[in-house]
């Protein structure tokens, strides 16, 4: 990476953090789920170096893996098939790809509280005790690849590019911010379609399996049996095990087998 990509990378990522800040922070003061919570409340600072980490660093690595597993999983692919796909309106393609990346990622993402190995690198992303728009971007690098990966995997089945879905997944990226916000905008009943904050923050409960895991809407939720909508917040957020509170030791500990992770925390505790 030379020095022109560095300036552009932190271009991106300081226009990012100002239109975020905008339409966010006052959006967790008007309609706040948990009215006490500050901007910079505890561990803000942590967050916002996952967030200069997923644009200054991660971001790329993200998209190199996703170009290069892309062109690998569509060479499986027979052609006839793509072409019958993109023969569709472009709208109904987009809701093939919404509908089919909604249902693995609800697989994926169940399997990631479910399975150990898995879980070692999502838990970085619950570890956040204070939910808002910024401690959306707390999320481990490899658990990223993995995420991302799931819910573009049917837009490279039907032989998209990237740069043609942009807008939806930049849309869902927006999302996956909105609903970590601190905030609350009961919806009533279209919650069960749609998806709203309050579903997400109970995704985010002490409790490991604690459900909700669809994306966008929580049709998945429903169909499965895990959906859970309380009528009010949860006490707290977290995880129920220890874990690294600084950045660089919530990017090292899930690569490492636990009890050599835990003396190395020793010896830096000393």
């Amino acid at each position: 990476m030379d020095i022109v990509e560095l300036y552009e990378l932190l271009e991106v990522a300081i226009l990012s953090l100002l239109f975020l800040s905008l339409v966010f922070i006052p959006m967790e003061k008007v309609f706040p789920a948990k009215k006490e919570q500050k901007v910079f409340r505890p561990y803000w600072f942590l967050d916002f170096c996952f967030f200069l980490g997923q644009y200054l660093l991660w971001s790329s690595l993200v998209l190199w893996t996703l170009d290069y597993f892309g062109d690998s999983l569509t060479s499986f692919i027979p052609i006839e098939f793509q072409t019958a796909i993109q023969s569709q309106p472009f709208l109904l393609q987009v809701i093939e790809v919404l509908l089919l990346s909604d249902l693995l990622i609800y697989w994926g993402h169940r399997l990631q509280h479910r399975v150990d190995f898995l879980w070692r690198f999502h838990k970085v992303h619950h570890s956040a005790e204070h939910l808002d728009w910024l401690a959306a971007h707390r999320e481990h690098p490899l658990d990223s690849i993995y995420t991302i990966g799931l819910i573009n995997l049917p837009a490279f089945v039907m032989g998209f590019p990237l740069e043609s879905i942009a807008g939806v997944i930049a849309f869902r990226g927006i999302w996956a911010i909105y609903i970590h916000s601190n905030v609350m905008l009961p919806i009533g009943p279209i919650k069960k379609i749609i998806g709203a904050p309050e579903l997400h923050h109970w995704h985010h409960d002490l409790d490991r399996r604690g459900g909700n895991y669809a994306n966008i809407s929580p049709l998945m939720d429903i169909i499965f049996g895990t959906y859970k909508c309380p009528n009010h917040e949860p006490e707290k957020f977290g995880i129920g095990e220890k874990t690294s509170s600084n950045y660089f030791g919530q990017l090292i500990e899930p690569m490492l087998p636990s009890k050599l992770w835990l003396k190395i925390s020793k010896k830096l505790t000393k």
